[in-house]
C-alpha cells in the first residue's frame, strides 16, 4: 500500500475494466454483466437530445458509451467516488487490482464499504480468504469501523461465542470470515430463502482473532480469521422450543 493513494493508477485500472466484454444473460439486453453497467440498454446524448441504444447490437453506441464512462472516471476526485461507479458484484475484483495503489486509510474505508454492501463477499472467487484476512489485518480500525462499532469491538470479551447461519447455497462455507454475535440473526440467514434445512453453527473465538465488528445493517457481524475458530458445532433451532447444543 501507498502512503498516499495513487488515484491516477486506480483510474487507469478502471479504464481497463471498462473495456472488458459485456456479458449477456438469459434476460437479453435488459440485464447484462459488466463492471460499469448492468443493462445493455442505456441512454446517450445525441444532436437531437437523448436516445436509448443497445450496447450489444450497436458498435458505435458502445464506443460512445465507453468514451462517456472514461470521462466520468477521469472526473472522480477521490477513490471512493471511483468505487461508486463500479457495479457491486465487481468491487472485490476491482479492489484486488487496485489495493496496492491505495493508502491504508482509503483501503480501510473501501474494504468496509465493499464488505457491508456486497452480497456474499465470503464466496467471491476473485479474492481468497487468506487475502481478505490479510487486508482486514492491515486496515486502520478507526477507518474500518464507525465510532459505535469500534466501541463495541473494544468491549468484546477475551473469548467470544459467535454464530453463522448457512443455507444449501453456502453450506460448504462454514469456516468463513463472516459470523455474528446474535443467534437470532444467524437463524434468519439460515432460513432467509424459505429453506427448511438451513443450519446455524456456533463457535468460540479469541478476541485477538476478531478483525472487525460491523452493525450498519443491524447484523452484529464479526469478521474473524477462520483458521482460529474453536469448537464449531451445529445448533438446534430455538424457535422450535429446543436448546442449542
Amino acid at each position: 500500500m501507498k502512503k498516499e493513494t495513487d488515484l491516477d493508477s486506480i483510474k487507469s485500472t478502471a479504464r481497463t475494466f471498462l473495456y472488458l466484454d459485456i456479458n449477456e444473460t438469459p434476460y437479453g439486453a435488459m440485464l447484462v454483466q459488466h463492471p460499469f453497467t448492468n443493462s445493455g440498454l442505456v441512454c446517450l446524448q445525441n444532436d437531437k437530445g437523448h436516445e436509448f441504444v443497445n450496447l450489444l447490437e450497436d458498435d458505435n453506441a458502445l464506443v460512445r458509451w465507453r468514451d462517456l464512462m472514461k470521462d466520468r472516471i477521469q472526473e472522480c476526485e477521490n477513490v471512493y467516488q471511483l468505487y461508486l461507479l463500479v457495479n457491486k458484484p465487481y468491487r472485490i475484483a476491482f479492489l484486488k487490482y487496485t489495493v496496492d495503489f491505495m493508502s491504508r486509510d482509503d483501503m480501510s474505508q473501501i474494504l468496509a464499504d465493499i464488505w457491508i454492501g456486497t452480497e456474499s463477499p465470503n464466496l467471491d472467487p476473485n479474492m481468497s480468504k487468506a487475502k481478505l484476512v490479510s487486508l482486514f489485518k492491515k486496515a486502520n480500525p478507526n477507518e474500518l469501523m464507525n465510532e459505535d462499532e469500534l466501541r463495541i469491538f473494544n468491549q468484546l470479551a477475551d473469548t467470544v461465542t459467535i454464530y453463522r447461519g448457512v443455507t444449501s447455497y453456502n453450506a460448504d462455507n462454514i469456516k468463513a470470515l463472516s459470523w455474528t454475535l446474535d443467534y437470532d440473526k444467524a437463524e434468519w440467514f439460515a432460513n432467509r430463502f424459505g429453506e427448511e434445512d438451513g443450519t446455524v453453527y456456533e463457535a468460540e473465538i479469541e478476541k485477538a482473532h476478531i478483525l472487525a465488528y460491523f452493525n450498519r445493517r443491524n447484523e452484529s457481524e464479526v469478521i474473524v480469521d477462520p483458521k482460529h475458530l474453536i469448537d464449531i458445532e451445529e445448533t438446534q433451532s430455538q424457535s422450535n422450543g429446543m436448546t442449542m447444543i
